[in-house]
């Protein structure tokens, strides 16, 4: 049975299309097509060995860009679900934000970032777009995933407007094609998929970091949030072990941030009383979000997160060594293309140096934590098969 949504729904019978138009399908939503080419891209499969915060190989229990992606999704689904929205569409977009990461998480996008800066940057949401754009090279007619145009307008603008003269490489571009409406709010289904990534993410580090012995559960207890959902749990279970008590007290605080933006989403809806998908995008801020109370909770838990996980000196060694891989990397394969592989040789070799640099920028993003170190391997150790 079709459930009902909320007329300021993005409606998919009603999408603006696709950049190349393509006849619909008899069992499947516009948005619900946009998610199954992104399952089946190159890219997401990729996001399986890419890192969140520690290394590919550093453990098996720790997340990956793909199960963060999946959590998200998961997240969006619950949250859009609430709020009557399209939920492929907040499914697909979830899926899709992580896309254009580098390999070794933020410290890859940091060196590759300044290595490109003087050929335009480089910025994971611009290469998102870039990738079901242009990189994915899958169908006979197009290059790219040809989605529709509401799922590349909440993908390059889930955290919001954009200035058109300040936008990551490739977005003016693609936006001079295909106007996504820059300067205004995306959907209320891609403001869900920007919550839902920091609801996972606030959760799953908290969880990573226990994990990895970064901090210990009697640390966290300074964080109101977390403290509250421990005692919870204490007082219910007393004398639970350690693991179960963490994985209790966790999904209590990842269940509170859910029930916190679907409780203020709401009440800004209803402020504003939007009749349409056009009044939330012509709003002057965004419909889905935490309320003051968990924003001002939520700040010493992301002081906590960065002082005793991202800046841990454990994280920052082996960032350090990500970081040089990629450093290293990209000028041997720019001063001398012959060394890629043959696909991304033969027009290396032919381009200018600006384009070259973008070549090399997008087989290195593309890489996975393995495949970058191998590569690296190969490169500069002499006892490495070629």
């Amino acid at each position: 049975m079709k459930r009902e949504t909320a007329a300021y729904a993005v409606d998919p019978a009603k999408s603006r299309g696709r950049l190349y138009p393509e006849p619909e399908s008899a069992h499947r939503s516009p948005f619900q097509r946009d998610r199954d080419r992104i399952i089946h891209s190159a890219a997401f499969r990729r996001l399986k060995h890419k890192t969140q915060v520690f290394i590919e190989h550093e453990g098996d229990y720790f997340r990956t860009r793909l199960t963060h992606s999946i959590e998200v999704a998961q997240i969006a689904r619950t949250i859009s679900r609430a709020l009557g929205l399209d939920e492929d569409l907040a499914e697909a977009l979830s899926l899709a934000h992580d896309l254009g990461h580098t390999p070794f998480g933020h410290a890859g996008e940091r060196v590759l970032n300044e290595l490109m800066q003087p050929y335009g940057g480089f910025d994971h949401n611009g290469q998102a777009l870039r990738i079901v754009t242009e990189i994915e090279r899958r169908y006979a007619e197009f290059d790219g995933l040809n989605l529709t145009w509401e799922t590349l307008e909440g993908l390059i603008k889930h955290n919001g407007p954009i200035d058109v003269d300040t936008a990551p490489y490739g977005v003016a571009e693609y936006n001079r094609r295909h106007d996504l409406e820059l300067h205004t709010q995306s959907s209320a289904e891609a403001q869900v998929a920007a919550i839902a990534d920091d609801i996972a993410y606030n959760n799953h580090d908290l969880d990573d970091g226990l994990r990895a012995g970064l901090f210990t559960l009697d640390e966290t207890r300074e964080l109101g949030i977390v403290c509250d959902c421990v005692e919870e749990v204490e007082r219910k279970y007393p004398g639970l072990e350690e693991g179960r008590l963490r994985h209790e007290a966790l999904r209590r605080v990842f269940g509170a941030m859910v029930d916190d933006v679907i409780a203020e989403s709401r009440r800004r809806i209803a402020a504003l009383a939007p009749q349409s998908p056009e009044d939330i995008r012509a709003a002057d801020a965004p419909v889905v979000g935490f309320s003051e109370a968990l924003l001002a909770g939520n700040a010493p838990l992301r002081e906590f997160l960065f002082t005793r996980m991202y800046r841990h000196t454990r994280v920052n060694r082996m960032m350090s060594k990500a970081g040089r891989v990629v450093a290293e990397m990209f000028p041997r394969f720019l001063e001398q293309p012959n060394l890629l592989p043959d696909d991304w040789r033969e027009h290396a070799e032919r381009a200018q140096t600006p384009q070259r640099a973008r070549l090399v920028s997008d087989y290195i993003a593309g890489m996975t934590d393995r495949y970058a170190l191998d590569e690296h391997r190969k490169l500069f150790d002499p006892s490495a098969d070629a």
